[in-house]
């Protein structure tokens, strides 16, 4: 379920804000996920949410 306003080439530009390295998409979570940092940061209304805060921990 891909969300149709979020264009994937804005992933070349973002990177996690805590380790700096790029993020990889997860089109059925709708979320960027940071494997070195272990988070999942939120896609809402086709804006990524760059918030430590507001990221889902990851396993």
């Amino acid at each position: 379920m891909t969300d149709p306003n979020f264009d994937r080439h804005m992933l070349e530009g973002l990177v996690c804000p805590i380790t700096q390295a790029t993020l990889s998409y997860d089109a059925e979570k709708q979320e960027l996920v940071s494997k070195g940092a272990k988070l999942a940061f939120p896609i809402r209304g086709g804006i990524p949410i760059m918030l430590v805060d507001e990221a889902r921990k990851l396993d």
